[in-house]
């Protein structure tokens, strides 16, 4: 049996995340995921920086970076570091509103 696409090269982006292809085949499968938030003060944003901000490893053994890394790029953030900074600072304005 084939992996699903998702899990493949061919439904992930390279630069983070999974791209149209991947989402689709996920979406099939009966999940309900959605592309990447790169910018204001969305409560997923919030949500998807610190939950990832908080996972090992932005870079493997040969120095490239991650596929963690990578998702953290594609949703507005440099680092482990500058995620969870951004979390709280998305979450205190939201609360404010």
């Amino acid at each position: 049996m084939k992996t699903p696409v998702y899990a493949r090269k061919e439904g992930q982006n390279p630069k983070g995340g999974l791209n149209a292809r991947g989402r689709a085949a996920a979406k099939a499968e009966g999940m309900n995921l959605k592309p990447p938030v790169k910018t204001g003060d969305n409560p997923r944003r919030a949500s998807f920086l610190a939950r990832m901000g908080g996972n090992a490893g932005p870079e493997d053994k040969d120095g490239e970076p991650t596929r963690l890394l990578l998702s953290l790029r594609a949703w507005g953030a440099t680092s482990k570091a500058d995620a969870q900074a951004k979390a709280k600072k998305i979450s205190a304005r939201n609360k404010a509103k």
